[in-house]
């Protein structure tokens, strides 16, 4: 019950606290149950945002698709809305989503409709067990609670989860908490694949130097010839530097993907949370458009010189808090906006 109330209590603060910089103002964001399907949709300004999906069989909930505040989507369409010319690599990348690889070992991130029926057994299940609320207003909120469970449906770890939306007329923010608590002994093995993720839009992966080779759930083998994408123009940024191919595995309190997305510069940065495990985290961020941020993975990252390998004893909880801004504008987010952005949500508690 403690846990609940200090969840509780900080879903309040975040509510109260938590809103787009700068001095645009607010604009109003409306929260929509569909009556017949398990799918939230969040409206800011009347423009459709995101929906949160939690079908059943999905292997875990995600925001999918997302708009930039001009209407852009910047997820990738494939597989549930293919687009011209979409990468069709890693099905189970699919809007955004928070799952890691090494639970007890299942692996959770890599599971999606593309795993043979006979290897389903190795992979595991976030199922939402409820919506617990939902509201709109100068900010929208989504609280649910989900089960990490295995494919016989025992729960390893209890989720609740509170995901924060607002924005203005060039930006859009999401906050999410999440609080996993577990039923037994819990251990996150040091993993290259987690944990708060999405899959950019085609137009943000960062032009390939260099022939590359992808291959869709059916084993048909794609290759994309150096030079001739003439439709991937992203970078990467890191608050250390790091620029480019160069951003993955290194350590960073924000990074962002930027490029040109119609008429405008689309920037989507991800921001850690100094209460984080193992702050600040190791960006797992793709040239191909995979962009996510892993704070358990420090051994693959570090080739071996250091591990993070996290146990939870049964009742034992353990909390991530995450900012994602988006920008749509006639220039990407600075430096300098950043650094005032990750340090107003470093702030919050």
């Amino acid at each position: 019950m403690s846990n609940f109330l200090n969840f509780f209590s900080l879903g309040t603060l975040l509510i109260a606290f938590s809103c787009p910089s700068f001095s645009q103002k607010n604009e109003m964001v409306k929260v929509i149950k569909s009556p017949n399907q398990n799918k939230i949709d969040v409206f800011i300004g009347n423009k459709l945002f995101t929906s949160f999906l939690y079908p059943e069989n999905l292997e875990k909930p995600v925001l999918y698709p997302v708009h930039a505040s001009d209407g852009t989507i910047v997820t990738r369409g494939f597989p549930m809305n293919p687009q011209p010319g979409d990468p069709t690599d890693h099905p189970h990348h699919l809007g955004i989503w928070f799952t890691y690889e090494n639970v007890n070992g299942l692996d959770f991130w890599n599971n999606s409709y593309a795993i043979p029926k006979e290897k389903k057994h190795l992979y595991g299940w976030i199922r939402t067990d409820s919506v617990l609320t939902i509201s709109g207003n100068k900010t929208g909120t989504i609280y649910y609670q989900a089960n990490w469970t295995n494919q016989q449906k025992e729960v390893l770890l209890r989720e609740s989860t509170h995901i924060e939306f607002s924005g203005t007329a060039h930006q859009r923010i999401i906050d999410r908490t999440t609080v996993l608590t577990a039923e037994t002994t819990v251990n996150f093995n040091d993993a290259k694949d987690g944990m708060y993720g999405m899959r950019l839009a085609h137009a943000l992966q960062i032009p390939s130097k260099k022939d590359e080779e992808f291959k869709d759930n059916k084993g048909n083998v794609t290759i994309v010839k150096a030079g001739t994408d003439n439709i991937a123009n992203g970078n990467y940024l890191t608050s250390e530097g790091k620029q480019g191919d160069d951003a993955w595995s290194t350590r960073g309190r924000w990074c962002k993907v930027y490029g040109k997305m119609g008429n405008d510069s689309i920037s989507i940065a991800i921001i850690d949370h100094p209460e984080n495990p193992d702050y600040p985290t190791f960006w797992h961020a793709r040239g191909y458009g995979l962009f996510a941020a892993n704070p358990l993975g420090e051994k693959i990252f570090t080739n071996g010189k250091s591990s993070m390998n996290l146990r939870l004893l049964k009742g034992q909880s353990v909390t991530f808090r995450y900012r994602i801004v988006i920008e749509a504008n006639n220039k990407t987010l600075s430096v300098k906006e950043l650094n005032i952005l990750a340090d107003k949500f470093a702030k919050e508690e």
